[in-house]
């Protein structure tokens, strides 16, 4: 399953000629990441509380067309890969039905005192396992 995001693209995105700054596609990924997270009921502080947090560990980008301002924007997040202490996220960026960009982030789960990987928590595999359909 694919989860979206809306995101409208402001002045502070762009370049001087209006044009969303090539980093900033990663921050708008990293906010639907996050809501995601959220809708399935996960916060990133209540997991740095409870001794985890999410690190990117690797990501890959391919941008296809460029984005512009006051674009609205929609942003997936599909989990491609889910293993006991990373996982693979798969993204894309549209315009409404024209794709812009598209990326593979992989997350790692790790302890937040020592920064070693550890098992992702139970009760999120669980809800990841749900969305995907998979339980």
């Amino acid at each position: 399953m694919e989860f979206k995001w809306p995101v409208r693209v402001y002045i502070e995105d762009t370049d001087a000629g209006g044009i969303v700054y090539y980093v900033n596609y990663l921050k708008f990924m990293e906010r639907a990441r996050t809501e995601f997270l959220r809708h399935l009921g996960f916060d990133h502080a209540e997991m740095i509380n409870q001794g985890t947090m999410f690190v990117i560990h690797s990501s890959e980008i391919h941008y296809r067309e460029p984005a512009f301002l006051d674009d609205q924007l929609i942003i997936s997040v599909e989990i491609e890969e889910l293993k006991r202490t990373h996982l693979t996220f798969r993204q894309q960026l549209y315009r409404g039905e024209r794709k812009l960009t598209e990326a593979k982030i992989k997350g790692a789960c790790v302890n937040k005192n020592t920064m070693k990987p550890c098992t992702i928590p139970t009760k999120l595999v669980d809800a990841l396992h749900f969305y995907r359909g998979e339980k």
